[in-house]
């Protein structure tokens, strides 16, 4: 016969507690009207204890706890970039055959507000791309990946990650374009059939990075403006960007 869970066995020795105690208080006063009339009040308070203690204090908790997700999971977002994905974009903005036509309006501007974020999202992640394989240096990008495959196992690693499903996916995204480079003896002599399936992963991979990369910028410019400021002198799609402020 199956044992009984420990709540049960709780809940079962609470209410034999609290049936000795109310007949310990009737032995000692002989007053059982005075213990029904608490004992219907505290009954009667239950509704409002339980509406204070579970759609209130629980909300208020839950919406910390969240809060706290958020920011450890932008830290590990922050660590990507500084590591990984900024100059991953560099090297993707390479072989991206229309920048001229997208580059100023990835160009964030320090006055950029949520509706200006929001709108580049929109724009750029039903984008048709046109991403030319003569443009970039793949052995680079391939050696740059494998330099960066430790740190990227450990983000994977990271439950914090779980929350952030479209952060995940880019990473997938990255494993799978790294792998496919990876399993290629000569990435220099491909066939151009080869070259069009790799050309499918690169943007799947640069779509995924900009959208990641503008809700990382979003999120520097309002906690942390002097990141923001360094990831502007920095921004992969302006030409004449440069780190050294004059």
């Amino acid at each position: 016969m199956k044992k009984p869970s420990w709540e049960i066995v709780l809940g079962i020795v609470l209410i034999i507690s609290s049936v000795v105690l109310y007949f310990a208080h009737f032995l000692i006063f002989k007053d059982a009207h005075h213990i029904f009339i608490y004992l219907l009040g505290d009954i009667a308070f239950i509704p409002m204890d339980v509406l204070i203690v579970t759609l209130i204090i629980h909300k208020v908790l839950v919406g910390r706890e969240k809060h706290q997700i958020m920011e450890k999971m932008n830290m590990v977002i922050g660590a990507f970039f500084s590591e990984v994905g900024s100059e991953l974009l560099e090297y993707l903005v390479e072989f991206d055959g229309n920048l001229a036509k997208i580059r100023n309006n990835l160009i964030i501007g320090k006055e950029w507000t949520n509706k200006d974020f929001l709108d580049a999202k929109k724009k750029f992640k039903n984008y048709d791309y046109i991403i030319d394989k003569k443009r970039g240096d793949l052995q680079k990008l391939l050696a740059f990946l494998k330099d960066r495959r430790v740190f990227l196992l450990r983000l994977l690693e990271n439950p914090i990650l779980l929350e952030h499903q479209g952060f995940t996916n880019l990473l997938w995204a990255v494993f799978h374009f790294s792998d496919e480079l990876t399993h290629r003896k000569d990435i220099k002599n491909l066939p151009d059939s080869d070259y069009e399936h790799l050309i499918g992963d690169i943007k799947r991979v640069y779509v995924l990075l900009i959208e990641e990369w503008l809700d990382y910028m979003k999120h520097l410019q309002k906690k942390y403006p002097y990141l923001f400021s360094l990831a502007l002198r920095t921004n992969p799609f302006d030409s004449d960007a440069d780190v050294v402020i004059k």
